[in-house]
């Protein structure tokens, strides 16, 4: 998930209000109570694993609240699940960071370092290496002990479609890099199909069974289930686009929906912000008549009484998703004017070199 918004400070939230009231995502935002442990959890987690290793960037990584949009997603998650709910979306979007500056235009790279991560996915699991006894990628450890600890005690078949999940969520990273060197032309149901995966919703709705003690079998996911967690990636990557579209400006990044229709027609900023939240509307209602239709698909799988429990929890758990990730861009400092700032005019957030640069050399030592 991209980050961002824009400009400048109390006209920015007002730019970002204007913007949202064209969004009509109508279901319940919750939160779960746990947030400050959570919240506790992964700043410890990020210290030990030396993915933040000094106090400034510690600041500056718990301005942005990322915990609070796991608690948004799973507003009924408690202790560990939320802790590492908070854990692996801290990772997402730090990994995300690496990207804002040259490394994202190298693709071969990319696809490196990718490849790195996504071998993680296929090894036996091992100790994870931590602040006492550090590796040279902190990124992969964080990775490995994410992995784990969510494969830990679930069925196999929810571990294959995690696994598959994140690898595609990985790949998209190349797939991005080239479409910042190369600036193919797109339609917008194209560029969807390789930002569906760069998006990370994925992952998260699969954690959503985790968190909810389950795992639904294979032929609902291939029925309306696969379309509407189809919808709620799309629901979120508009959204996202809509609240982060100043910074990929600010940056030259191109992978952006509304930026794309930037490109690719006359249309002014706001004229292609009103076009994508005319998209994700359109997508909101269609998600809305799939839930409906959902009982009479149970029946022709005679659907036992607990599946049922299960299926409506998962479509809560959707809805959760597109209406967390909207409440949260509202209130995170992610997309404040900082947000902007921290990636304008050539400047990285301060965890951003983890792929490589010899990051002893840093000013300031440990703190």
């Amino acid at each position: 998930m991209s980050d961002t918004t824009a400009p400048s400070g109390p006209i920015q939230r007002d730019i970002l209000a204007e913007r949202t009231t064209l969004l009509s995502i109508p279901f319940p935002g919750r939160s779960s109570p746990h947030t400050d442990r959570a919240r506790r959890h992964t700043l410890k987690w990020l210290r030990d694993l030396a993915i933040l290793r000094f106090d400034r960037d510690v600041e500056e990584y718990d301005a942005l609240r990322l915990e609070r949009l796991m608690a948004f997603f799973y507003p009924r998650a408690t202790g560990p699940d939320l802790d590492l709910a908070a854990d692996f979306n801290a990772w997402f979007f730090i990994f995300d960071d690496q990207f804002d500056g040259p490394l994202g235009r190298r693709p071969d790279d990319v696809e490196r370092e990718v490849d790195t991560l996504v071998s993680i996915l296929y090894e036996p699991p091992s100790p994870v290496r931590g602040a006492a006894n550090p590796s040279d990628n902190p990124l992969a450890d964080g990775f490995r002990d994410i992995w784990v600890r969510s494969a830990a005690g679930t069925p196999t078949v929810w571990q294959h479609r995690f696994r598959d999940h994140w690898r595609d969520y990985l790949r998209a990273y190349h797939w991005e890099a080239l479409n910042r060197t190369r600036r193919p032309a797109m339609t917008l149901e194209t560029f969807l199909r390789g930002r569906r995966d760069s998006i990370g919703v994925q992952p998260c709705l699969d954690f959503a069974e985790r968190c909810g003690g389950y795992t639904l079998p294979d032929m609902l996911h291939s029925g309306p289930l696969a379309e509407m967690r189809e919808i709620t990636s799309d629901v979120v990557i508009f959204v996202n686009d809509i609240m982060s579209v100043d910074k990929e400006l600010a940056a030259g990044d191109v992978n952006n929906s509304v930026i794309l229709l930037l490109d690719s027609s006359d249309h002014t900023l706001e004229g292609a912000v009103e076009l994508i939240a005319r998209a994700a509307n359109a997508r909101v209602q269609r998600f809305q008549m799939l839930a409906a239709r959902l009982p009479t698909v149970l029946d022709e799988y005679d659907a036992a009484p607990a599946l049922r429990t299960q299926v409506e929890d998962y479509v809560r758990a959707m809805r959760h998703v597109m209406r967390g990730n909207l409440d949260w861009s509202l209130e995170t400092a992610r997309y404040r004017a900082s947000g902007v700032a921290a990636v304008s005019g050539g400047r990285q957030r301060p965890w951003s070199d983890l792929f490589g640069a010899d990051r002893a050399r840093r000013p300031g030592g440990l703190g």
